[in-house]
């Protein structure tokens, strides 16, 4: 199937949905051979979060970021795309999701700039909805803001999220900040002992840990963030940055923590400074 046809069979037949999902050829184990993870990460629109670097719909355009993805996902080393529903079905029904790991995005609720934003509900996949769809695994956003009581909502809600992935036997991903408002705006404190805390609170996280990951940026000090935990880590890929090289060497030195297990990338491979695709996610699998 090619991109422009997806609207036409999602009209007319909205089951062949069902269908790819229940059809898709799985991962055995979530790692391989290589002992490492590379994920391409596709679920900030879903958040309203669709611009790169300076430009504020980058993401905007459906098909392109479909066609990026595909690159990517096409390229050796490339286990598999974190995203909403909307889009791991779309990549489904294009068929590139075979022996790949597909990661469901849960709680969208907490939508980008909005004085709402620390209330992350799950407003997308649970954890039975990511088993009915074959899926490998859920990824939540926690973010600790000590002056917001809707914390509290969605620190209940990641912990029954993880001990439902967990009854499915399913990867639950965590990605945890300490957060604080600027001028109205939710900024995440990138310090050691902000992420130190941050690790610590979404380890202990629902009634097992026994499936749960962890999606973290890379800061000063990682030894010491890493080492709060035994869970297994993943590097966040953050924002798109001018300095290629720097990034690529912040990755290198922070994959070589035992314990750091590989890396969570989106717009910092699917949008690079020079337009790269292939090249950015050959990059980013030369560092793994």
């Amino acid at each position: 199937m090619r991109i422009s046809e997806l609207t036409g069979v999602r009209a007319a037949r909205p089951e062949a949905v069902a269908e790819a999902a229940a059809g898709r050829e799985r991962r055995e184990r979530p790692v391989g051979a290589s002992g490492r993870l590379l994920v391409i990460a596709a679920d900030h629109p879903a958040r309203g979060a669709v611009s790169v670097g300076d430009d504020p719909v980058a993401m905007a355009d459906r098909s392109e970021l479909l066609d990026r993805l595909c690159v990517a996902l096409d390229r050796p080393g490339v286990d598999g795309v974190l995203g909403t529903p909307d889009v791991l079905e779309d990549l489904m029904l294009l068929g590139v999701l075979d022996g790949r790991l597909a990661i469901g995005s849960m709680n969208r609720g907490g939508l980008a700039g909005t004085s709402f934003e620390i209330d992350d509900r799950f407003t997308a996949y649970d954890a039975d909805a990511i088993a009915a769809a074959r899926l490998d695994g859920g990824k939540m956003l926690l973010r600790i803001e000590d002056a917001d009581p809707a914390t509290a909502r969605t620190l209940e809600g990641c912990a029954r999220a993880v001990s439902g992935l967990a009854r499915h036997r399913l990867m639950a991903m965590v990605e945890p900040f300490v957060a604080h408002r600027i001028n109205g705006r939710v900024r995440n404190l990138l310090t050691p002992e902000g992420m130190i805390r941050a690790v610590s609170v979404a380890s202990g996280l629902g009634t097992t840990s026994a499936y749960t990951w962890l999606k973290i940026p890379v800061v000063a000090q990682m030894e010491r963030v890493v080492a709060a935990t035994t869970l297994p880590a993943l590097l966040l890929g953050g924002e798109v940055a001018g300095d290629t090289r720097a990034v690529l060497d912040g990755w290198r030195r922070a994959m070589r923590i035992p314990g750091v297990m590989g890396l969570v990338a989106g717009r910092s491979l699917l949008y690079p400074p020079d337009g790269d695709v292939r090249s950015a996610v050959d990059a980013a699998v030369d560092v793994l």
